[in-house]
C-alpha cells in the first residue's frame, strides 16, 4: 500500500504543484480545472494504480456474499431469537422435508413394489404386440422384441380373461396373477417377468436366447389350457345357491 500511495502522490503532487507560485518572484501558472481533471484522470488510469485492484470475478464474489450476508444479518433482525431461532427454524424445515421425503418413499416403494408397469399406457391387442415384437427381433433390437413380447404374453392372457384387464399391472404380478390358472408355467412366467424388468428398468441388454424363451413361452401358452375354469369374480357356479349351498 505504501509504495502504490507514494507512486500516486508523486504524480499528483507534480500536477498540482504546476498549479502553485514557483517561487516569490515568479507569478503563479493556473491551470483550469477541466484540464486539471483530465490530468488527473489520465494519470490514475495508469496500470500501476490498478495492477493490484481486484478482477470482475473477485467483486462479484464480494458483492454476492455481502447481498447474502446482509440478508441473513436481516433476517436474524426480525427473526426471535437472533440467530438461534434462525438455526431453530432452519433445523425444524429440514427435519419436515426429511420426513416428507421418507413418507413419500415409503408410500411409493409399497405402491410400486414389483416394479413399473408391464403394458403401459397405450392400448395394444396381443396381435399388435407380437406383430411389433418381430419387426424389433428382425432389425435385431432385443430389448425391444423382448418387452413387446412380453406384453403380448400378459395381453393375452387378459384377452382369454385368464387375467383382468387392470392398469398399472407390473411384470411380477402379472407372472404372479397368471400362475392361478397356468400352473404349470409358474416358474417360466416369473422367469420371463425377471427378464422384462431386467431389460427394461435394468440396464441389462437382452439378445435373441432370451426373446426366443419368451416367444416360445407365449405360444405354448395360448396353445394351453387353464388348470381351473375362468370366471369373472363374484360369480356363483352354475347349481350353487349364493349362500354356498346347493341350489333348489
Amino acid at each position: 500500500m505504501t509504495g502504490a500511495f507514494g507512486a500516486l502522490a508523486h504524480p499528483l503532487t507534480a500536477v498540482v504543484g504546476r498549479a502553485l507560485p514557483r517561487s516569490a518572484d515568479e507569478p503563479p501558472v493556473g491551470i483550469d480545472r477541466d484540464p486539471a481533471r483530465e490530468a488527473a484522470e489520465r494519470e490514475l488510469s495508469k496500470e500501476i494504480y490498478t495492477r493490484h485492484e481486484p478482477g470482475p470475478v473477485r467483486r462479484a464474489f464480494d458483492w454476492m456474499w455481502e447481498t447474502v450476508s446482509d440478508l441473513i444479518t436481516g433476517v436474524t433482525v426480525v427473526t426471535p431469537g437472533g440467530w438461534f431461532g434462525l438455526l431453530l427454524i432452519v433445523l425444524i424445515v429440514l427435519a419436515l422435508l426429511i420426513a416428507l421425503r421418507l413418507r413419500l418413499g415409503s408410500v411409493r416403494t409399497a405402491g410400486g413394489a414389483g416394479g413399473p408397469e408391464v403394458l403401459g399406457a397405450a392400448a395394444r391387442t396381443a396381435a399388435e404386440h407380437r406383430a411389433e415384437a418381430d419387426r424389433h427381433a428382425g432389425a435385431g433390437h432385443w430389448d425391444l422384441a423382448v418387452r413387446e413380447r412380453v406384453r403380448a404374453l400378459v395381453r393375452s392372457l387378459e384377452e382369454r380373461a385368464l387375467l383382468d384387464p387392470r392398469p398399472g399391472r407390473t411384470a411380477d404380478e402379472a407372472a404372479r396373477e397368471a400362475a392361478v390358472p397356468m400352473p404349470a408355467f409358474a416358474d417360466r412366467l416369473r422367469a420371463a417377468a425377471r427378464t422384462f424388468d431386467d431389460v427394461t428398468y435394468g440396464g441389462r441388454g437382452a439378445d435373441a436366447a432370451d426373446h426366443h424363451r419368451v416367444d416360445e413361452l407365449d405360444r405354448e401358452l395360448r396353445a394351453a389350457r387353464p388348470a381351473v375354469p375362468s370366471r369373472p369374480v363374484g360369480e356363483v357356479p352354475t347349481g350353487a345357491s349364493p349362500s354356498g349351498g346347493a341350489a333348489r
